[in-house]
């Protein structure tokens, strides 16, 4: 019951990432790392805004308290989509300047998750980090070059993240207090097939990931288990989120900084924001909850 992925906004943009289905204005944001831009898209109305980004930016996120968080490259700051301000919180490495924010989620108890890595895709010096209740960055795995995710199973129970250039997606137990235990793998992916990029839950606790130079995503059951394969006609899929009212609109973020002038020209759609439907729905998201 799968359909097959088609382009819903031709963007053409060198790294589109963090797709997130925020049910308070029924609408998918995301945003352009490379382009330092933020979108977001209403699929009811066709409506597509746009904000500049002071830099680099991984992600937003919907906080409890109204407007967003997003990941830049100078660290967490508070986004207001009303003004287009940027308004820093905190700089979780400020001794890694060569460091920028990835991939992010929030748990089921409203915790902010996120990751961090090498802007030249070489040194280990990404990780994943917890933002505390006292606003401290809390780190919470050993360092990669490129981390991706969090993801979180839907119970709040498993804590999946990735080192994207290793090819390994791991999961770890995730405790009621935040805590992390049992880091183990749950997957590995040789580079050949592609790059495991941001990974996302499904309502039946199934684990989703985009696939960067592997022209899919892919579906993986609780016990690691691969059930699912969807094809695209772009080969770097970043990430996917789950949206509309049945949440079972697939939104997929693509991109295309890795092509030549040439394969760019031949690919159009890469860098494009995707769309497919699915039988299993995905799982409401949680706000930010300050003090979480």
């Amino acid at each position: 019951m799968t359909s097959a992925p088609a382009s819903v906004w031709s963007l053409a943009a060198p790294l589109l990432e963090g797709p997130v289905w925020v049910a308070r204005d029924a609408a998918l944001w995301f945003v352009d790392i490379k382009g330092h831009r933020v979108h977001r898209y209403d699929p009811a109305t066709g409506d597509r805004r746009s904000w500049a980004a002071p830099g680099q930016l991984g992600f937003v996120l919907p906080a409890a308290s109204g407007g967003f968080v997003a990941g830049l490259q100078t660290g967490l700051a508070r986004f207001d989509p009303a003004d287009g301000s940027f308004t820093p919180l905190v700089d979780p490495e400020p001794e890694r300047p060569g460091n920028r924010m990835n991939d992010a989620t929030v748990d089921p108890a409203g915790r902010l998750w996120f990751g961090t890595m090498d802007d030249s895709e070489a040194a280990d010096t990404g990780a994943i980090y917890r933002l505390a209740a006292d606003g401290r960055c809390i780190a919470a795995s050993p360092f990669v070059s490129i981390t991706n995710g969090p993801a979180v199973s839907p119970d709040g129970r498993t804590l999946y993240h990735i080192d994207t250039l290793g090819g390994v997606i791991h999961a770890c137990d995730l405790a009621a207090d935040g805590s992390l235990a049992n880091r183990r793998e749950f997957a590995r992916i040789p580079n050949e097939q592609g790059y495991p990029d941001g990974p996302t839950t499904d309502a039946e606790g199934c684990l989703w990931v985009g696939l960067y130079k592997g022209s899919a995503v892919r579906r993986y059951a609780p016990g690691g288990q691969l059930l699912e394969t969807v094809r695209f006609p772009v080969d770097a899929i970043t990430k996917i989120a789950f949206g509309g009212p049945d949440l079972k609109t697939v939104y997929a973020t693509t991109a295309n900084k890795h092509l030549s002038p040439a394969e760019k020209a031949a690919n159009p759609h890469a860098g494009d924001l995707f769309a497919f439907r699915v039988a299993v729905p995905g799982v409401a998201g949680t706000l930010i909850r300050e003090g979480a």
